[in-house]
């Protein structure tokens, strides 16, 4: 068997889009895991879109969901060498949300800017 070296995942940039509430599914956690995995082998861009933005609020209490408060987590992945973790506007203003209430520094786009991104990364993962 051979490998086709240019096929790295190294040589790659993974988008995570985590677009699903922390709690009342596995959504939200196992795009993190899978974040701090692939962030390991390749380049790694953090997209929080929709509800997915709730993974990102200080102070959450998962209490009744069957869950745990893992967003803490969140502020380990610059240490995984995550450099951009993004939001979209609109979405945080659908929430009544700024970035003031997340728990780590992200940087803010506009919806319109969302086609540009995922077409400037060579693999989707959306959770």
């Amino acid at each position: 068997m051979q490998i086709d070296w240019s096929l790295s995942v190294s040589n790659r940039t993974l988008l995570f889009v985590q677009s699903h509430a922390p709690h009342g599914s596995l959504f939200g956690q196992e795009g993190l895991d899978a974040i701090m995995m692939g962030s390991a082998f390749a380049r790694c861009t953090v997209l929080m879109q929709g509800d997915g933005i709730y993974q990102l609020i200080i102070d959450q209490d998962p209490t009744g969901t069957n869950t745990r408060d893992y967003s803490v987590t969140y502020s380990a992945l610059r240490d995984y060498g995550v450099e951009s973790v993004l939001c979209v506007q609109e979405d945080l203003t659908e929430r009544r949300l700024s970035e003031d209430d997340l728990i780590i520094p992200v940087s803010v786009v506009n919806r319109s800017e969302v086609p540009h991104i995922l077409a400037t990364h060579d693999v989707i993962l959306d959770f």
